[in-house]
């Protein structure tokens, strides 16, 4: 029975080449602890699924936005796919049960930080670009990156970090988080705000933006991967 069976279900994608989808969950700590078997780890194909996301998302964006200027759709772009976006596909993806880590990351919580599921993301995509072309790496990450392609424009794709960050500490320490405004500049039609988050009255993170809405969210979201990252 093939392992990834599961996987390549929730790909929608079954591999001809079997190693490199092998080669794309191994992180550098499972083959530096590895040496003699003389395996790669994924983060060549992380480099190459890197390019690849960013063309694919760009092709869409070009269609689906065909009156908004270049910064605008570098903002989009920049919204689905960095670490956050990237992160929350290989959590839905299940890939944390896939990776192969050294036993360092592995007891540090490797399986759920958010840097070593984004890079995993990217290397999938590089490999299926290498193992089917690019029409169905489009295809895949179409299909993957749907619900949040569908939130860009509507002001909605940063918004989910302070429910993610809740659910989270109540999980892991049973208490929320507490946020403070601390600041308050500008004129009224450009004002700028900024947060600070707390968690069991310790400073974690600070966040700004143009609302008191905004800011949490960015201090949220700075939160939740200290935590996931395990940096506290």
């Amino acid at each position: 029975m093939n392992t990834f069976e599961t996987l390549e279900k929730n790909l929608g994608y079954s591999f001809r080449n079997a190693e490199l989808l092998a080669q794309a969950l191994c992180h550098s700590s499972y083959v530096n602890e590895h040496a003699h078997q003389g395996l790669k780890d994924n983060e060549r194909l992380e480099f190459l699924g890197d390019a690849v996301l960013d063309l694919v998302i760009s092709h869409i964006l070009m269609f689906r936005f065909k009156e908004v200027t270049e910064g605008e759709l570098s903002k989009f772009r920049a919204l689905v796919v960095d670490e956050a976006g990237l992160y929350r596909v290989g959590v839905g993806l299940g890939l944390g049960d896939y990776l192969l880590l050294g036993k360092g990351e592995e007891q540090s919580g490797g399986r759920e930080k958010p840097s070593i599921l984004a890079d995993a993301t990217e290397a999938l995509i590089g490999a299926i670009y290498l193992d089917a072309g690019f029409n169905k790496a489009m295809e895949v990450i179409e299909k993957l990156f749907a619900p949040l392609l569908e939130r860009v424009g509507t002001g909605d794709l940063i918004h989910d970090f302070k429910s993610l960050l809740q659910e989270f500490t109540q999980q892991s320490c049973k208490v929320l988080p507490r946020y403070r405004l601390i600041k308050e500049a500008g004129p009224a039609h450009d004002r700028n705000f900024q947060v600070e988050l707390t968690l069991k009255g310790e400073i974690l993170a600070r966040g700004e933006g143009k609302s008191k809405k905004e800011a949490e969210q960015h201090a949220a979201r700075r939160a939740l991967f200290t935590l996931k990252e395990g940096r506290v």
